[in-house]
C-alpha cells in the first residue's frame, strides 16, 4: 500500500538512546522507538513503564537527556519543542480530549487554526468551511452548532481527530481513546483509523484494552519499568503474551462465586426508585458481603442511580431502605452517616484534590471523628490512621505528604478506596473503578473490592468492562434506558452472552 507520501515501509519517527529521569526515579532507560509512516502502533505497559514520558518526548512536552537521537522523515531533528512536533504533523490526543465543552462542534473543530492564524477578528465562515473539511477527511457528520458538553463520549472523540485533522497531520497519538466508549462505538472509531491509515497518516495508541486496540495494531512496543522490553509484530501475541511482557508474571483471574448470607435485612433495598429523565422503576437489593455488578451502554442511567443512592440525586419517586429501615437520603451527609461510600469514575475531578498530600486526601472523611476533648485535631491519631491505610492498600508512595498527582493512576485509585474505606462503609458504590489503569493495578484492586465483601461489606460496582462484573460479582445486573433490564447470576453466565444480550437492546 502506498501513501501520499511515500512507502508505508518508510519511517515516519525514530528515537534511540531516549533517557529520562526525574529526581532519582528513572523514567525512560535507553529506550528506541519508531513508527512508519501510514502504521497503527500500540504503546503498552503498567501504569509508571514510562509510556506517558515517552509521548512527551515525541510531543515535545519534555526534553531527552544528552545523547538521544530523533529522526522525523529520515531527517534528524534535534531537541524538539511543542511547536517544533506540531510543525512536523505530531498531534496528540489525551485522554480528556482537551475540548471546550461550552463551545460548539465548529468552534472546537476550527480553534486551533484559527488561533495559529493569530487574526484579531473571528471568520465564522473560515471556521465552517475548517470544521466541515476536517470532518469530511474521515467521514463523519456532526451537527456544528450542537454543543460539545451535549454529545456522547463517541463523537467527542469525533471532534478531536477532527481538530487534529485540521493541521497537516502525519502521526496522530491516542491516549487510552477506547476508556469511555461501548464497543459499538470502539469499533467505529477503530474504522476511522484504519481510513486514517490509508490517507498515510500513522496512528500510535496507548491504551489498557489491548484486545479492541489489538485489531487493528500492526506492531505493539511494549515497555517495563522505563526499559523496552520489545516491540512485536501484534500476529505473533495474545492476552496472555502482553500481559506477561508488561509486568514479567501472568495473573489467573479467579472468578467469584462466593454467595452471600441472604437470611437477614438487605444492607440496600430499593423499591421502585425513579428519577425523571434518568432512571425508571429501579427494584433491587444488597445484602452485606455481596458484590452486584451494574453494567449497560453509557447513558442507561447506571451513574445517575448511584448519585441517587449517595444523595446527590434525590429520585422523585420510590423507596430506599438501609437494613431495612426505610430512609431518605438527600445529602452525602446524610448518605455518610447512613453508611454508605462512593467511588466516582472520574477520579481526578470528583474523587481526590490533586494538589494535597497522599495523607491529606486519605483522611479528608474522617477528620471529624479524630478530634480530641477540645476539639482541636488529634494530630497522633492522624498519622496513625495514615499509616494503616496506606499499608492495607498497598499505596506506593514515597511519602504520604507527596501530592496525589504525583502518583500512578492504580495507586490514586487505592488513595480513593482508602479514603472511603476509613469511614468503614457497609455499602460500597464503585463507579468504574478500574478505568484507565493496567493489569496489575486492577487485579490488587478488585482484591481490595472482595475483601471488603468477605468482611460483609455490600459493595455494588458500575462497569462498561462485562469481564470486571462477571468475574468481580456474584450478580450482574443489565441497565438500558433507565431501566434494569436483566439480572444475571455470574456462575451460570459468560461474557459473550451477557455482550450479546446488551447488544440486542441498543438504541
Amino acid at each position: 500500500m502506498k501513501s501520499k507520501r511515500g512507502s508505508m515501509d518508510t519511517l515516519f519517527l525514530s528515537m534511540r538512546h531516549i533517557n529520562k529521569q526525574y529526581t532519582g526515579v528513572k523514567a525512560l532507560d535507553d529506550v528506541e522507538f519508531s513508527i512508519r509512516e501510514g502504521e497503527i502502533h500500540c504503546l503498552a505497559g503498567t501504569n509508571g513503564s514510562g509510556k506517558s514520558t515517552l509521548v512527551k518526548i515525541i510531543s515535545g512536552v519534555e526534553q531527552p537527556e544528552a545523547g538521544a537521537q530523533i529522526e522525523i522523515a529520515g531527517e534528524p531533528a534535534g531537541q524538539l519543542n511543542s511547536m517544533d512536533s506540531i510543525r512536523h504533523g505530531i498531534e496528540v490526543i489525551y485522554q480528556d480530549l482537551s475540548l471546550f465543552p461550552n463551545l460548539s462542534v465548529q468552534e472546537n473543530i476550527a480553534m486551533s487554526e484559527l488561533v495559529s492564524s493569530k487574526t484579531q477578528w473571528v471568520s465564522w465562515k473560515k471556521a465552517h468551511t475548517i470544521a466541515v473539511e476536517a470532518m469530511d477527511k474521515i467521514g463523519v457528520s456532526i451537527p456544528l452548532d450542537q454543543t460539545v458538553s451535549r454529545l456522547s463520549m463517541a463523537d467527542r472523540q469525533l471532534v478531536a481527530i477532527c481538530r487534529a485533522l485540521t493541521k497537516d497531520v502525519r502521526l496522530l497519538i491516542m491516549d487510552e481513546p477506547t476508556t469511555a466508549l461501548t464497543k459499538k462505538e470502539v469499533d467505529a472509531l477503530l474504522s476511522v483509523v484504519v481510513d486514517l491509515k490509508k490517507k498515510g497518516i500513522a496512528t500510535l495508541f496507548i491504551s489498557h484494552k489491548l484486545n479492541e486496540v489489538m485489531q487493528v495494531a500492526e506492531r505493539v512496543t511494549v515497555l517495563r519499568d522505563g526499559v523496552k522490553i520489545g516491540c512485536y509484530p501484534s500476529s505473533e501475541l495474545d492476552d496472555k503474551k502482553i500481559e506477561y511482557y508488561m509486568t514479567g508474571t501472568t495473573t489467573v483471574y479467579t472468578p467469584y462465586h462466593v454467595m452471600p448470607d441472604t437470611s437477614g435485612a438487605p444492607v440496600l433495598e430499593l423499591d421502585g426508585l425513579s428519577k425523571e429523565g434518568n432512571f425508571k422503576d429501579i427494584s433491587m437489593s444488597v445484602y452485606p458481603g455481596e458484590i452486584v455488578g451494574i453494567t449497560g451502554l453509557l447513558g442507561s442511567g447506571r451513574t445517575e442511580l448511584a448519585l441517587s443512592i449517595f444523595g446527590l440525586n434525590p429520585p422523585d419517586e420510590g423507596t430506599m431502605r438501609i437494613d431495612g429501615e426505610p430512609v431518605v437520603i438527600d445529602t452525602v451527609k446524610q448518605a455518610v452517616s447512613h453508611g454508605i461510600a462512593y467511588v466516582p469514575e472520574n477520579r481526578l475531578v470528583e474523587g481526590l484534590v490533586l494538589d494535597q498530600s497522599v495523607g491529606k486526601n486519605v483522611v479528608m472523611t474522617v477528620l471529624d471523628r479524630m478530634l480530641t476533648a477540645s476539639k482541636c485535631i488529634d494530630v497522633q491519631q492522624v498519622d496513625r490512621s495514615i499509616a494503616r491505610w496506606v499499608r492495607e492498600l498497598k499505596i506506593k508512595v514515597p511519602s504520604v505528604d507527596s501530592a496525589v498527582k504525583t502518583l500512578s493512576g492504580g495507586n490514586q485509585q487505592r488513595v480513593v478506596l482508602a479514603k472511603w474505606i476509613a469511614t468503614e462503609p457497609k455499602l460500597f458504590i464503585l463507579d468504574n473503578p478500574t478505568v484507565g489503569i493496567d493489569i496489575a493495578a486492577k487485579t490488587s484492586i478488585h482484591e481490595v473490592i472482595k475483601h471488603l465483601a468477605a468482611e460483609g461489606v455490600g459493595v455494588i460496582i458500575i462497569s462498561d468492562e462485562i469481564a470486571e462484573v462477571l468475574y468481580t460479582c456474584n450478580r450482574v445486573l443489565v441497565m438500558n434506558r433507565g431501566r434494569i433490564l436483566k439480572q444475571f447470576i455470574s456462575s451460570e453466565a459468560n461474557e459473550e452472552e451477557i455482550q450479546r444480550y446488551i447488544e440486542s437492546h441498543a438504541v
